[in-house]
């Protein structure tokens, strides 16, 4: 059968191509695709050519194909429907993290079941919360904290979600995008501009991908408080200052990345638990308010260049392929 994919032949120059897709084999399912989403930063970063030579091997996507800076097939955020496969799968919805296409096959171990209860467009936010869980892994937030994030995007805001469920938790998004206070106020959560960022905060977690944003956490930071850098920057430099009171305070800077299971769970926890976990999480409607927009995959690549450069603003940009044939 053929399917459609979206590639970046170039930095900066994405189209579709019609692909050839296997039969599945044993132990192979072959999916349907229903949405794609896209990950504003992380797939803006790989539109623009800007992964550094030496993360490609570390970036690479579990199906992607071809190579940085491109040609390359990338994307981690799909959500179908399995047409052929094992019995108990057949006819199921499920997420992979598949690039953006129409139709594709991979092992019946590379994809979660969505809970019947999860509507599909929303599952396709699965990757975004999973990265969410390892960050509230990784900072580990604690009863009655002070917690700050910094950027309210997808990322920042089911961070943000999540680490209010904590008894006592006080969490403010801080943004430099007024527009955004909307989506936190839909969240339930408290929103402030960096000039009215609250202080003395005993863990700040940048999901911002700014220099200016780490330095707002670094600046934040209560006495021995951390920060959690959960953005990344591609092959960018960043600079921040560590003079006036970083020492004498005391702080901590640490990363945080979804390729590996957060240390405080690597014992007890597999990426396929922490992804179960997400598509559970998943069943809060809250959820629906990161999703901002939507496209035919006809418009595709026009919507992922209006992304990297900046010009298609919101949180979770949907890709719906029901009638790709």
């Amino acid at each position: 059968m053929r399917a459609t994919a979206y590639w970046i032949d170039a930095p900066a120059r994405g189209a579709l191509r019609g692909e050839a897709v296997p039969g599945p084999g044993a132990g192979e399912v072959l999916v349907r695709t229903l949405y794609t989403g896209i990950s504003r930063g992380t797939e803006s970063l790989v539109f623009r050519g800007e992964v550094p030579a030496g993360e490609r091997e570390r970036m690479r996507a579990p199906f992607q194909a071809g190579d940085f800076p491109g040609p390359v097939k990338y994307g981690y955020l799909n959500v179908g429907v399995v047409e052929q496969g094992p019995t108990g799968l057949v006819g199921r919805t499920v997420f992979a993290l598949y690039p953006h296409q129409s139709a594709f096959v991979v092992p019946a171990g590379s994809v979660a079941i969505v809970p019947d209860d999860v509507p599909a467009r929303r599952a396709v936010l699965a990757g975004a919360v999973e990265t969410a869980v390892n960050i509230v892994w990784d900072a580990a937030p604690l009863v009655g904290d002070r917690v700050t994030v910094v950027g309210a995007g997808m990322i920042g805001c089911a961070v943000a979600h999540l680490a209010r469920g904590i008894p006592g938790v006080e969490v403010v998004i801080v943004d430099i995008d007024g527009a955004k206070a909307e989506v936190c106020e839909r969240l339930g959560i408290a929103y402030a501009r960096p000039a009215d960022a609250p202080p003395d905060r005993d863990l700040v977690i940048d999901t911002s991908g700014s220099d200016e944003g780490l330095q707002l956490a670094i600046d934040t930071a209560g006495a021995e408080g951390e920060i959690i850098e959960a953005s990344w920057f591609g092959d960018r430099a960043a600079s921040v200052r560590l003079g006036g009171a970083f020492h004498s305070r005391r702080l901590t800077i640490r990363s945080s990345q979804v390729g590996m299971v957060a240390p405080r769970r690597r014992g007890t926890r597999t990426t396929s638990d922490r992804l179960a976990l997400a598509l559970r999480l998943l069943r809060d409607p809250v959820f629906d308010h990161l999703l901002s927009g939507e496209s035919s995959w006809r418009d595709l690549p026009d919507v992922m260049a209006a992304i990297a450069a900046g010009s298609l603003p919101g949180l979770c940009h949907t890709i719906d392929w029901r009638d790709a044939g």
